[in-house]
């Protein structure tokens, strides 16, 4: 990996600042800083409690900034103190990847040549908090990651790049989150030198073709008898590494951890019953 004041010599006629928080945000930070991408700012979500213990501590991304000398910022609200503060490193445009905060267009009017969002879906299809899990669980056989060029209204944004993948019938979120993951920093990194030399014609999305994902609650997991065995299998699929999957026994939640379809039958292989530990089902 190159040391970060080679990678700010590469880009510095370059501003960009960068939004994010979670690790998927951290992990494409750091492939953009490994190809000679490096922002002058790390705008973060402020420290939070996490653990049993509670204790305040800074999110993935913020961890990475700091390790690689870049400053960082950690605003409670993207209100006009915090604009001001980002418009005074005079950047040019602006990359964000789940940043977790809605973007004003006062905010998007300080950009230049604005702000790339990474979404992990091929807009207009999917858009909002889960495209991942909603893919999965229509079944879907293909997904994808586009770049796309905020705007106030949701996912929306004109389309700066774009790339499918296939999904594996026998694939879950466990397996598909780092491969889109990877493949949105690979084609972040390979379209930035062309935006930056305003070589690329954005394209606008179809909104009649739009559609939504939305944000999953724990019940979402409930596993139900009556439903086939194509859409049990695909909601085990898509919430694989996030909520989970259960169903109700004797009035107790059984969580599922390992299943499999085969032959057309989903079969539960490993369970969490309440208040015990994991056995075969």
């Amino acid at each position: 990996m190159p040391s970060l004041n080679n990678s700010r010599d590469l880009r510095q006629s370059h501003k960009f600042i960068y939004f994010g928080t979670p690790t998927v945000a951290s992990e494409t930070l750091a492939t953009l800083i490994e190809h000679g991408f490096a922002p002058v700012l790390v705008v973060t979500s402020p420290d939070a409690p996490r653990g049993r213990g509670l204790i305040l501590t800074p999110s993935p991304t913020k961890v990475l900034a700091l390790e690689k000398g870049i400053p960082v910022l950690t605003p409670e609200k993207l209100d006009t103190e915090a604009i001001s503060a980002i418009a005074a490193y005079e950047a040019e445009y602006g990359v964000c990847v789940a940043y977790g905060k809605i973007f004003p267009e006062e905010l998007i009017r300080t950009f230049p040549k604005g702000i790339l969002n990474i979404h992990y879906s091929l807009l207009p299809k999917y858009r909002g908090a889960t495209p991942l899990e909603t893919a999965l669980l229509a079944g879907e056989h293909e997904t994808g990651v586009t770049i796309q060029k905020m705007v106030k209204e949701l996912d929306a944004g004109n389309i700066i790049a774009q790339e499918a993948t296939p999904i594996a019938s026998s694939e879950t979120a466990r397996e598909l989150r780092p491969r889109l993951i990877e493949l949105g920093a690979r084609l972040l990194t390979e379209t930035l030198p062309a935006f930056e030399r305003g070589e690329i014609s954005p394209v606008p999305q179809d909104a009649s073709r739009a559609t939504r994902a939305y944000k999953i609650k724990k019940e979402d997991g409930l596993l139900s008898l009556d439903a086939s065995p194509e859409e049990n299998w695909n909601k085990y699929r898509a919430y694989a590494d996030t909520i989970g999957t259960y169903f109700m026994q004797n009035g107790k939640r059984v969580k599922v951890t390992k299943a499999e379809f085969t032959r057309g039958e989903f079969r539960i292989l490993r369970v969490i019953p309440e208040g015990k530990r994991e056995m075969d089902f």
